[in-house]
């Protein structure tokens, strides 16, 4: 799960139309079980305004190549407000001066109920989703049709054109991989993803033969969605700007969900409450993962922090996500003192929890203690990535001198299977994928995009032997991964059929709408190099993986300013998208739609249902409504 914007930053704008006369709203249809977002919003920022007299007409500008272009100016919803005279929480930072389009600003300092903050990513900067001012009026083009007709040559001529087209606009982000244009090999080895969790395939495989198909979600016979139900932002404790709540799973019958100090199990189609589960503290941290009998770990602070009474997350609790009960709660010393868990995850029948102090695993079934964290030498594990294995990033030597180990581990007693040496002066790493054991580093720090990843590692999990390398230049691909605390904490990326499945920054769409638009590619974990696979995000929308579906990837489409998002299932073989799910387009659902950013909310998909929720609750108050979880259905 990718890091919120830091609090007290100002909500995401909705994606904005261009310039034109300030029409009357639409309100959205009655949902069930949501009324926030069906009846007619208060004045405010990114809600409809009272008609005013159009302005005189604006002669475009064409923006510098090294800037972002300017959003859009006008009265009436959809068009860009004003910002209120002091930056909130979910509100877009501006970039600093020196930095270029699609660069993220400095990494805020950590908040309540979290160790630290990664940057928010490129969206939300100016530029995304919103089209662009022409630079010269639109003029309608031709279109076959209409009684004419071409002959033979006309076409021939056509389809020359176009793939010429194609291969010039896909051109840069195959040129920046360590394949060529002739290496478009496919992956021999793929898997099925058999890992239980949060709602399908999280994206790691193992076993033989290419995939293609295979998934287990369907298109409905109507894929338009609506609304099933709407919870509202909680309100934080006196004394405190914003808490932790971070964590969301699913299981065939329960939508559950981290609220401030709590946990809050929902139906999925109803929204109504089937349980809650009171914690002391905050969740500072959670693992995606969910065992075959829906339990999860949660790492939780044992108090309320307060104005100058912080707390530490100590506690690492296991929750049965069906009936909402803590089955244990366990904590770890380094000496005489309580170890601060900076991460969770689970594998097999351990749960696992990592930290500066080191880390420690305790059996599902009982929680008894299987290993505590070593204080006798100078290396530490600093987290796990769980699933199909147990993968420990184990950190070595001084802080000027450090090398990582990166070690599959027996989850039973910690003894270290197989293991790969990092070359040193890489300082973190995030596990993508146990298996295969992929793991991403931000190495020299030459992402230079806050990102935290350079260069993806593919790691024969038997051997400990190195498979291939394979550079992710930032100004190339959007992936994120917080490698400093968190370690599997990644978005906009999926492994499975042994590739790598990755969505490309931005740039400029292929027609004449001037808006921006991305792709996913794939790489073969093998050879490092591109399959020549390529899914489209179409003019105004940004594609993201979520996760693998047995062999297909399940993606989600941000939507441009006047249309709904979608859900996607991507064909592992063919890379053919087959639409599973598309919400309403009408503005107040697409505003809560659209403060849900891919790179920090989390969003789950299963069984014709989106959930997306925030993992932060801020004391910021403005005019609009916030959301913690906004849910919606086919069918």
């Amino acid at each position: 799960m990718s890091q919120p914007p830091p609090p007290n930053q100002p909500p995401q704008q909705p994606n904005q139309p261009p310039q034109q006369p300030a029409q009357p709203s639409q309100q959205p249809p009655a949902a069930p079980g949501g009324p926030d977002l069906n009846k007619a919003p208060e004045p405010g920022y990114g809600y409809p305004q009272a008609p005013q007299a159009p302005q005189a007409p604006q002669v475009p500008q064409t923006p510098p190549p090294s800037a972002p272009p300017a959003a859009p100016q006008g009265p009436g919803y959809g068009y860009p407000q004003q910002p209120p005279p002091a930056p909130g929480y979910g509100y877009p930072q501006q970039p600093p001066p020196a930095a270029g389009y699609g660069y993220p600003g400095q990494p805020p300092a950590p908040g309540y109920g979290q160790p630290g903050q990664q940057p928010t990513g490129p969206y939300g900067q100016p530029g995304y989703g919103f089209p662009q001012p022409p630079t010269m009026p639109l003029q309608p083009q031709p279109q076959p049709g209409g009684g004419r007709k071409f002959n033979a040559q006309m076409a021939i001529i056509i389809s020359a054109v176009t793939a010429i087209a194609l291969i010039v606009g896909g051109g840069i982000y195959y040129a920046s991989s360590s394949g060529t244009d002739d290496d478009k090999n496919t992956a021999t080895k793929g898997g099925e993803g058999k890992e239980n969790g949060n709602g399908g395939d999280q994206g790691q495989g193992g076993g033989e033969g290419s995939s293609s198909g295979g998934g287990k979600e369907k298109a409905p016979a109507d894929t338009g969605s609506k609304l099933l139900f709407q919870v509202p932002a909680p309100k934080v404790p006196k004394d405190v700007s914003s808490v932790s709540t971070s964590g969301s799973w699913l299981t065939d019958t329960v939508y559950a969900k981290s609220g401030v100090a709590e946990i809050v199990g929902y139906d999925r189609a109803k929204g109504t409450e089937k349980w809650k589960l009171a914690l002391p503290g905050p969740v500072c941290s959670a693992t995606d993962h969910v065992s075959g009998d829906n339990k999860t770990a949660i790492v939780y602070k044992p108090a309320m922090p307060a104005k100058g009474k912080p707390q530490s997350c100590t506690e690492v609790g296991l929750i049965d996500l069906e009936s909402g009960k803590k089955l244990w709660s366990k904590t770890a010393k380094s000496g005489t003192t309580p170890v601060n868990f900076n991460n969770v995850t689970l594998s097999g029948g351990t749960v696992a929890a990592g930290s500066t102090s080191g880390g420690a695993a305790w059996e599902i079934a009982s929680g008894k203690q299987l290993w505590a964290p070593k204080t006798s030498d100078t290396c530490y594990d600093s987290g796990y990535g769980g699933g199909e294995k147990l993968v420990a990033v184990r950190k070595c030597g001084t802080y000027d001198e450090r090398q990582l180990h990166i070690q599959t581990v027996d989850p039973k007693t910690g003894n270290v299977v197989s293991e790969y040496k990092m070359d040193e002066g890489i300082e973190y790493a995030a596990v993508v994928s146990t298996e295969p054991l992929v793991v991403a580093a931000d190495v020299g720090d030459s992402a230079g995009d806050g990102s935290g990843i350079s260069d993806f590692f593919s790691i024969d999990n038997s051997t400990g032997k190195l498979r291939t390398r394979i550079p992710a230049p930032g100004e190339d691909f959007a992936a994120r991964c917080d490698a400093i605390y968190k370690l599997e904490d990644c978005s906009a990326l999926v492994v499975g059929n042994d590739r790598l499945y990755i969505s490309t920054e931005e740039h400029e769409g292929d027609g004449e709408s001037y808006v921006r638009t991305n792709e996913i590619v794939a790489f073969d974990l093998a050879t490092g190099k591109q399959t020549g696979q390529r899914a489209d995000a179409g003019d105004g929308y940004d594609l993201v993986p979520l996760r693998m579906d047995g062999g297909n990837v399940i993606a989600y489409k941000r939507p441009p300013y006047d249309k709904g998002g979608q859900i996607v299932s991507i064909d592992g073989g063919t890379f053919k998208q087959t639409v599973l799910l598309e919400n309403p387009a009408t503005e107040a659902v697409r505003d809560a739609e659209t403060r849900m950013l891919p790179t920090s909310a989390e969003i789950l998909f299963s069984q014709g249902g989106l959930y997306m929720s925030k993992v932060y609750a801020s004391d910021f108050t403005t005019q609009d409504k916030e959301y913690l979880v906004v849910a919606f259905g086919t069918g």
